[in-house]
């Protein structure tokens, strides 16, 4: 079992930044990927950066250039810097996690979200 504990959300003036964290315990593998997803109200959830243990990163395009997502290993920690917000940012962001086993399945863990919210 992994457990996701996500801190750093709140509100935030359009152009502003905020930094959103997960940790993670628990019994972690190797190869793996952290993530963060978002759900705006009413809509469904999407995938916005992920970023695996070799380090390969993705973005969804609405936040690229102003979201970077970075980890520490070491602290099994994942970050989202969010720069230059957008009130079209404003949801309830998730961490995730997955991971390998030397089966070749994987296992999916979720953080218990926190709210970002962007004034206009």
């Amino acid at each position: 079992q992994v457990q996701l504990v996500e801190s750093g959300g709140g509100l935030v003036q359009a152009g502003g930044s905020l930094r959103l964290s997960c940790a993670a315990s628990g019994s972690i593998l190797s190869i793996n990927t952290m993530a963060w997803y978002r759900q705006p109200p009413g809509k469904q959830r999407e995938q916005v950066a992920v970023m695996s243990s070799l380090g390969t990163t993705w973005y969804v395009d609405s936040v690229k250039g102003r979201f970077t997502i970075s980890r520490d290993n070491a602290k099994n920690t994942v970050y989202l810097q969010m720069n230059s917000l957008k009130p079209e940012d404003t949801a309830v962001y998730y961490c995730n996690h997955k991971q390998r086993y030397g089966s070749g399945s994987w296992s999916e863990y979720w953080g218990q979200g926190t709210q970002v919210t962007v004034s206009s």
